[in-house]
């Protein structure tokens, strides 16, 4: 008998095309995610992909069958959500993707006056990724997100919620650091960190549209993965950077030197959720509102 583990695996395996990065993705190992979609093949006599050396492909079957699996893992989870809603047991929370990079004292503030006004819907937070939230929310693995921004997507909507100004980060031996106040042109005359596009690209984006109104470019000194690494560069002199200031009031790191910017830059944070074609559920459109509205 085929059981929801198999086409929830199934699903990973054809949406990352790769069998080790789906296993990351639903948090198993390798080798029993393969047994079990061959498993899978072999009940119902089907080839579902196409196994080379160099790539994983999708069959027509299972092409087929990736569009009718995610139909039918989104209704049970809807089924569930309904007969869980008609038992006072149990208040269905909701389902919050945080990208790791948004570190803000706003975001506190939202969730506790959220739970002022809302005591009776719980929110479950859950870190991630900025690729990995991309994902959850296209397949209502949450319910809404916090990010700088994710690629454009059909499927999903981007709120602004709030603005912070940015700001330049330094090494505290670095020229700059004294300075009351630096240009943007000043500081980026010096040699910058950047973020990579494939992890940050909601700050990316920000980051090249700001150039590209100010007629400005960078020399890049490096690239970070994880905001982490970013400031651990700028803090060993390796390259200048910039930042929203609620964050850094937030990290409050003592090996970096904080500058306003002269010019009046902001760094926005979004709400995401996914389009619903019946509306959206009542929980999540207050939580919406109350987002947008909060600031």
């Amino acid at each position: 008998m085929i059981e929801l583990r198999h086409l929830r695996y199934f699903v990973a395996v054809a949406e990352e095309l790769n069998f080790r990065k789906a296993a990351e993705r639903i948090h198993i190992d390798q080798s029993p995610l393969s047994r079990t979609v061959r498993d899978l093949e072999d009940r119902w006599g089907v080839t579902l992909f196409i196994r080379t050396p160099r790539k994983l492909q999708l069959t027509p079957a299972g092409v087929k069958l990736l569009n009718h699996a995610r139909k039918l893992l989104v209704r049970l989870e809807r089924t569930k959500r309904v007969v869980r809603a008609t038992d006072d047991r149990h208040r269905e929370p909701l389902r919050i993707g945080v990208d790791e990079a948004t570190v803000q004292p706003m975001m506190a503030d939202c969730l506790v006056r959220w739970r002022l006004i809302a005591s009776d819907i719980p929110v479950e937070l859950t870190e991630m990724h900025a690729t990995e939230l991309l994902s959850a929310l296209r397949s209502e693995e949450v319910d809404a997100g916090f990010s700088f921004g994710l690629p454009d997507d059909g499927a999903l909507t981007q709120q602004s919620v709030w603005v912070s100004p940015m700001v330049a980060i330094l090494s505290p031996e670095h020229e700059l650091a004294g300075r009351e106040v630096v240009s943007l042109a000043e500081l980026l005359s010096f040699p910058a960190i950047a973020c990579t596009e494939a992890c940050h690209p909601g700050l990316y984006q920000q980051m090249t549209a700001i150039l590209q109104q100010h007629a400005l470019s960078s020399t890049i000194a490096g690239e970070a993965r994880t905001l982490t690494g970013y400031l651990t560069r700028v803090a060993a002199g390796q390259g200048v950077g910039v930042a929203d200031a609620d964050h850094m009031r937030a990290l409050q790191r003592k090996d970096i030197v904080v500058v306003p910017l002269a010019e009046q830059i902001q760094i926005t944070t979004y709400v995401l959720h996914k389009h619903q074609r019946n509306g959206l559920p009542e929980a999540l459109q207050r939580f919406l509102t109350h987002a947008t509205t909060l600031h």
